[in-house]
Formats: C-alpha cells, sequence, structure tokens
C-alpha cells in the first residue's frame, strides 16, 4: 500500500549512477558460502576496489562491529588501499551484495540546495533462496538513522540491481524479476509500476524480458543493459547462436531499439558483447560486461575474457570520454553470481 506523501509526491527523485557521488557504499564480503570453495581471493578483490574508489570518492563500508572493521583495515593498509577516504560503519550484515541490500539514495533540490532521502525496499534474498536475509533486510534503515536522513517504506520486495535509471524520468527494468510471483506475488506489473513511480520519482518505465544464464536473481537489468548517459543504453549481446543467451538477449535488442525515453526520444542503443562461456563445476556464471559501475571520475569494469574484456573496454571507453576505464578480473567474484555493480552502490554527492 502506497502512503503519502510519496517522495516523488514531495520532489524526489532518484539520480543517475553517472551524477556526481559523495561516495560508494560496500558491505565487506564474510560469508564464504556464497563463494564455496574460492572465498579466499574475495577480499583481496575487494581491497583492490576500494583502492581504485578511494582516490576518487569515499568509500564507506559496511562490517558486523570493530573487530572485523580493525581487520579489513589491515588488510587495506597491506594493499595500499586505506587513503583515509574510507570510512566504517558498524552495520552487520548476512551477504555482501550491497547493489540489491543497500540504500537507495534519492533527492530533491538544486546544487548547494539539496535534500536527500533513502528508499528502503524489503528485501528477501532473491525470492527467499538465501536465508537468514534478516540482518541485510534493515540496512537502509540502519544508514538512514545513522546518517539522519528521511527513510520511505514502499512495503514490497525489491532489489538495486533488477532497476537502472537515466536520472531524466525513465527506468529499465525486466519482467523476469519484476513480475517474478516469489518477489511481490499481489502485485501486478501496473501495481509495481505505480510504487516504481511514487517512491524513484521516475515517470517512464521501460521493461525487457529474460535476464542471462546463471543468474540467481531472476534476471537483474544490471547484468543486461544499463543506462550510460540520458538517452544511451549500453546491452549485452550474445554472438553466438548456439549459446543460450543469444536468443533472449536477441529479444531485448529488438524491445530496446522500439523504446523511447521520457521525452518520446528513441533511445540511443549500443550493444556490448558477453564474454565466452565462463562456467566453475559445471555451473554456468552470469559473467557480464553490464555489470560495470560508474564513480567519479572512472568506470569499473568486470574482466573475465582477455580478447573480449579489451572489445568492450573500447566501446565503453567511448561512451565515458571523461572516465578512466579500469578493468579488474572477476572470475573468483563471480562465483558468488555478481560482480563490481552488485556489491557497490552510490551514494550521490
Amino acid at each position: 500500500m502506497i502512503t503519502h506523501p510519496t517522495p516523488a509526491e514531495l520532489g524526489y527523485r532518484m539520480p543517475a549512477e553517472w551524477a556526481p557521488h559523495r561516495g560508494t557504499w560496500l558491505s565487506w564480503p564474510h560469508k564464504e558460502a556464497s563463494w564455496p570453495g574460492k572465498f579466499g581471493p574475495i577480499p583481496a578483490l575487494f581491497a583492490s576496489m576500494v583502492r581504485a574508489l578511494a582516490d576518487r570518492e569515499e568509500v564507506h563500508v559496511n562490517v558486523a562491529g570493530p573487530a572485523m572493521g580493525a581487520d579489513v583495515r589491515v588488510l587495506l593498509s597491506n594493499d595500499r588501499a586505506d587513503t583515509g577516504n574510507v570510512f566504517f560503519h558498524h552495520h552487520p550484515t548476512n551477504d555482501a551484495w550491497c547493489r540489491d541490500h543497500g540504500p537507495i539514495f534519492v533527492e530533491r533540490g538544486a546544487d548547494g540546495g539539496r535534500e536527500q532521502a533513502i528508499v528502503d525496499w524489503r528485501f528477501n534474498a532473491w525470492g527467499g533462496k538465501y536465508p537468514p536475509y534478516d540482518l541485510d533486510d534493515v540496512v537502509p534503515t540502519r544508514i538512514g538513522a545513522e546518517l539522519g536522513l528521511p527513510v520511505f517504506h514502499p512495503g514490497i520486495v525489491m532489489e538495486g540491481g533488477s532497476i537502472d535509471v537515466n536520472g531524466r524520468g525513465t527506468l529499465l527494468t525486466t519482467e523476469a524479476c519484476l513480475l517474478n510471483p516469489n518477489r511481490n506475488p499481489d502485485l501486478d506489473r501496473a501495481g509495481i509500476e505505480r510504487h516504481l513511480r511514487a517512491y524513484l520519482g521516475v515517470t517512464k518505465i521501460l521493461w525487457l524480458g529474460d535476464g542471462i544464464a546463471g543468474d540467481d536473481t531472476d534476471g537483474h537489468v544490471d547484468d543486461i543493459t544499463r543506462f550510460v548517459d540520458e538517452r544511451t543504453v549500453v546491452t549485452a549481446v550474445e554472438p553466438d547462436p548456439a549459446d543460450e543467451n543469444y536468443e533472449p538477449l536477441l529479444e531485448n535488442l529488438e524491445r530496446l531499439r522500439g523504446m523511447t525515453d521520457q521525452d518520446g526520444q528513441l533511445l540511443h542503443v549500443v550493444p556490448l558483447p558477453m564474454p565466452r562461456a565462463l562456467t566453475h563445476e559445471g555451473q554456468r556464471l552470469p559473467a557480464s560486461y553490464a555489470n560495470f559501475y560508474i564513480a567519479n571520475g572512472l568506470v569499473l569494469v568486470p574482466f573475465y575474457d582477455p580478447p573480449r574484456d579489451e572489445e568492450a573496454c573500447a566501446i565503453l571507453r567511448d561512451l565515458f570520454p571523461g572516465r578512466e576505464i579500469v578493468g579488474l578480473d572477476c572470475t573468483d567474484l563471480v562465483w558468488g553470481l555478481g560482480a563490481f555493480h552488485c556489491v557497490t552502490q552510490q551514494w550521490p554527492a
């Protein structure tokens, strides 16, 4: 049930990811079961990510408490990543996927007079797949209390990786995820759209179909299609007709070519190659270059496949001329079924 006044009625909206950041939020990895047999390299990869980000913006890290924070600080120091721009917050979590359980920031007002608030969607670990998730579910409200920001509670299940916005009123999502009965079985498409408009301040909602193979989130849009500016999207395409991703990604591409933004202008659609199929212990992994993260002055790109890594970087370099493209090997990280976008959440400036 939508309660009034809503954030949209109060003038709040969700900014685009490329808008200036105050910082990036992370939840430090500690659940070894998320990377069975491969957890060892994960903290070091997070440290490399922090090192890349902390030169450009603040990095805010959720940890279970002082002891965990001290251990992480030692690791960052050993990696030369503790630059004084890293801040620890004692918000215990069940897992590390901050994109989905972290705070969604909305804002109102002009430069110099901006006000922020947090939207705290319900979180049920992607349809109840990975209990417990009680700690993750309350992270946005805990952060709101710490920062002294208003917190809105839509009362429905939603994950940050299931949506992408252009900051001007248009939102991308997928039918496979948001219409899945394991999220909000009492809501139809129109009901979900009402909540997105009310709590994120969007006016145009674009629906894609299915996500990629191996994605346990039921088709998050941040693995397939992303805004890179107000009218341009990159969308993952699979060149091999025999690959199981070929047909669903082609269908999404065809849908996008007929879609318009909030002003009725056709989107500019740029295909982004998929890496070659990546598997581990017989399991197809959701490796995708679309899971990049846009920060101040840089774009963090997951690497999986050297020849195609460079092809993807060249495309993104053209689309982000003012930002450095930084690629890091994510073949271990994606064994947890996510990459850079999945573990980050932007805090607008």
